[in-house]
């Protein structure tokens, strides 16, 4: 089991990005209050696929849990009941946590995929931590580390069934994104850790420090990323999903800030850069973090200029991810050679 583990990390590590986009997916088509309860969907395991099915419907039977729409207001039955040709309010009770009443099928699904990839990660957290087990004598940081980062995934798991009940708060989900990437540096450690790399790196106080700035300033452009895209879904809200071309009219000083503040993030990264090639450092993760910087910057300049362009949100999100596990390998790395 000890000689699996670094693939057990691996793919654990994917499983987590795996969440990262199909939650991107969720937030790029505006899906996520498309199952208005957690864990199930609508009280199905398995959603509806239909406006039918979510109806009121008389002389029908309906299980207990089950959640219908009935003069635009959730109703979840009590018990087991086959209704009559009148609504009995008796067998009933209103659903109080939030009063979002729609029903978009493709909605339900995008967000019945996000929570499916979540249940796929927490299976491979599971075997994560049997495995981590055995190292309990070798090395204590791998179990310890192992079961803080599934203790996360839980709280994860509570923390997306708030998102839903508070009907998407920005705050609570720009926590839920925080802890995610907290999870992602967890994972990475634990593959530096049982990583058999002998490549030699030449240790840089400057960079070093660089570094350090360039993993806090992503961070927080992330967070600050969750709340621009919170405008945006009011806008939404407001002008319909159509009209993307008022998705950024009259932006909030969140928005100005997460755009300037990219110049801050491509400076310290490309001095980075710059360091690691006069110094010959010798980090070729450098270079991956210059691409996906570049990558960031196009996919906001063509959300920002063209509309949002299909799947740039998703890229976009994706690839800030991506660029924070890379800075912080990279960090880890540097603090080894030091």
């Amino acid at each position: 089991m000890q000689k699996k583990f670094p693939k057990i990390v691996q793919i654990s590590i994917i499983s987590v990005y795996l969440i990262f986009l199909a939650g991107s997916v969720v937030r790029m088509t505006g899906s996520g209050m498309g199952c208005p309860d957690w864990p199930k969907c609508f009280g199905y395991l398995i959603p509806p696929t239909s406006e039918e099915q979510i109806t009121w419907q008389p002389n029908s039977d309906y299980k207990e849990g089950i959640i219908i729409v009935k003069d635009k207001t959730l109703f979840v039955a009590e018990k087991n009941i086959k209704t009559s040709t009148k609504f009995s309010v008796n067998n009933w009770k209103k659903y109080t946590k939030h009063n979002y009443v729609k029903f978009n099928k493709y909605h339900t699904w995008t967000e019945y995929i996000n929570r499916l990839a979540s249940v796929l990660s927490g299976f491979v957290f599971l075997f994560l931590i049997y495995a981590a087990t055995k190292f309990w004598k070798k090395n204590k940081t791998i179990p310890i580390v192992a079961f803080t980062a599934f203790f996360l995934m839980l709280v994860e798991a509570w923390i997306g069934k708030t998102v839903v009940d508070t009907n998407l708060k920005p705050t609570i989900i720009t926590i839920h994104m925080v802890i995610g990437l907290v999870i992602i540096a967890l994972l990475l450690q634990l593959k530096f850790i049982v990583s058999e790399n002998k490549t030699k790196y030449n240790y840089n106080s400057l960079f070093n420090k660089l570094l350090i700035v360039s993993v806090i300033f992503s961070l927080v452009q992330i967070a600050m990323g969750t709340q621009v895209r919170q405008f945006i879904d009011e806008q939404v809200k407001l002008f319909g999903f159509e009209n993307k071309d008022y998705s950024l009219m009259n932006p909030s000083f969140k928005f100005y800030f997460h755009r300037s503040f990219t110049i801050a993030i491509v400076l310290v990264n490309f001095g980075m850069f710059y360091l690691n090639q006069i110094k010959n450092l010798g980090y070729k993760l450098v270079n991956w973090i210059v691409f996906l910087l570049f990558v960031e910057t196009i996919t906001g300049i063509l959300m920002y200029y063209a509309e949002f362009p299909i799947g740039t949100q998703a890229t976009h999100l994706l690839a800030g991810a991506i660029l924070f596990g890379l800075q912080f390998y990279l960090w880890l790395q540097s603090r080894k050679a030091k």
